[in-house]
């Protein structure tokens, strides 16, 4: 496992729009394990492929630091209800902006074994869905903050970026 290079707002690979996964291969996998490694060592709840320039349309997530989430291919099928809050993002270092997202959403996806499942999500998982989702279309949250964007204040460098 390694911890690859994140790309940041700027960079053209990250208004690119993923392709399918249509295996997994062994290079797949360690992609996987670079992504959670790369992920936690910056203090990420979220992390698409593309910001680690590859476009593949591969998500991980984990809100909690205890339940890894591997997302292969995928879409959401339901949503409900609406949140506004603060969001960010391990490609727009040190700046955090508010948008507003769904509060409830439903996914489907294909774990590293291509096998579909199901999953739901309110508040920040939903939030982190649909933000890592987005970028596999070629989109930052930047295109749907409300506002300007504001510098983060960073604590012992504990930023909830996604």
């Amino acid at each position: 496992m390694a911890v690859r290079e994140i790309r940041e707002i700027g960079d053209p690979i990250l208004s690119k729009t993923c392709k399918e996964v249509k295996e997994v291969s062994e290079r797949t996998l360690e992609l996987i394990d670079d992504m959670f490694e790369t992920m936690y060592e910056a203090n990420g709840v979220g992390l698409a492929a593309p910001q680690v320039g590859i476009l593949k349309r591969i998500v991980v997530i984990d809100t909690t630091g205890e339940d890894p989430i591997l997302m292969i291919n995928p879409r959401i099928v339901e949503t409900s209800g609406e949140q506004t809050g603060y969001e960010g993002c391990l490609s727009v270092p040190g700046k955090s902006g508010i948008v507003t997202r769904p509060n409830y959403v439903k996914a489907m996806a294909y774990n590293e074994n291509m096998e579909p499942f199901t999953i739901e999500g309110t508040e920040l998982m939903a939030r982190a869905i649909c933000h890592e989702l987005e970028h596999l279309d070629g989109h930052l949250y930047t295109e749907r903050v409300e506002g300007e964007l504001v510098n983060v204040e960073t604590e012992n460098g504990d930023d909830d970026e996604e």
